[in-house]
């Protein structure tokens, strides 16, 4: 569980994460501010995860979060203090912030569901929201960011549930997989808890690899020509999360094996060659002008 006296900061810098390098191309204001988000985020998720609470603890810290952000109180929390202030700074609506701390809520009881329309009402809040919420702090104008941003969300969501379909069971229990969905390739709840890779399981983990596919094409679609550049963060992570589900495809799902990742240096390759392409993009506009 996260130190809930760390700085938002500090928070990010220890957490390691692909957002964290996708921020670097950012102003500095939003880019501290986006820092802030993210440890909100991490902050909120570990109190749900945490393994030394109690339910009723977690519960009732978590509902501690909710009401802070949503009555915009700075209770004198590192971490709260910063991003209280960011739905009136940004203009969007603090029920956002609000609706993260509840989907997060979620993964106290529940640990499974039952059909695809449940994800995604999870996968709304702990992921579409999010991007909603980072659309925002990047700078987004256009209307049709926010589609975008839901649908990458979903994306960005679907391949996390993916490749840690092995761990979760293991380490956690839940099954995020729709239940209704196992039974199509005639699965069961134990086949995953055990572990089972099959030509069952094979079948079924492309069937989700076909909807998160489905779900990169149409947030790309989405993606407004005016906000390539403010969205340039959203896109580095979308491309790093497209890798890290075209290479489970690739490699049939090892899930039970390892958590697939991307080599810190291809990282880097997508990071530069972003922001390469939005320096070259913005020159040629200037040239044009």
């Amino acid at each position: 569980m996260t130190d809930p006296n760390l700085s938002s900061s500090e928070i990010a810098k220890r957490a390691k994460s692909n957002l964290a390098m996708a921020l670097g191309c950012l102003p500095e204001e939003r880019r501290r501010d986006m820092i802030s988000f993210y440890a909100f985020c991490r902050v909120v998720d570990d109190i749900a995860d945490s393994t030394v609470l109690s339910e009723e603890e977690k519960e009732k810290e978590l509902a501690h979060w909710r009401r802070c952000v949503s009555e915009g109180q700075a209770p004198g929390h590192p971490v709260l203090d910063e991003v209280v202030p960011l739905p009136r700074k940004y203009g969007f609506p603090r029920a956002w912030l609000a609706e993260i701390v509840d989907g997060v809520a979620s993964d106290i009881l529940h640990v499974r569901y039952e059909t695809y329309e449940e994800l995604l009402a999870y996968c709304y809040k702990v992921a579409s929201v999010v991007g909603l919420v980072s659309a925002e702090i990047f700078g987004s104008t256009h209307p049709q960011s926010r589609e975008y941003a839901v649908q990458l969300g979903y994306a960005l969501q679907l391949t996390n549930i993916i490749r840690d379909v092995g761990q979760d069971a293991r380490e956690t229990g839940r099954i995020y997989l729709p239940l209704e969905d196992l039974k199509r390739f005639g699965l069961t709840e134990i086949d995953i808890l055990h572990e089972r890779h099959d030509s069952r399981f094979i079948q079924l983990m492309d069937f989700e690899y076909k909807r998160a596919r489905e779900m990169y094409d149409a947030a790309a679609k989405l993606l407004p020509t005016v906000d390539r550049d403010a969205l340039l963060p959203a896109r580095m992570m979308g491309q790093v999360y497209f890798e890290i589900l075209e290479k489970l495809h690739r490699e049939r799902y090892p899930v039970f094996e390892k958590r697939c990742r991307l080599h810190p240096l291809r990282k880097i390759w997508i990071l530069l060659t972003f922001m390469g392409r939005s320096w070259l993009a913005r020159w040629r506009r200037k040239g044009t002008a």
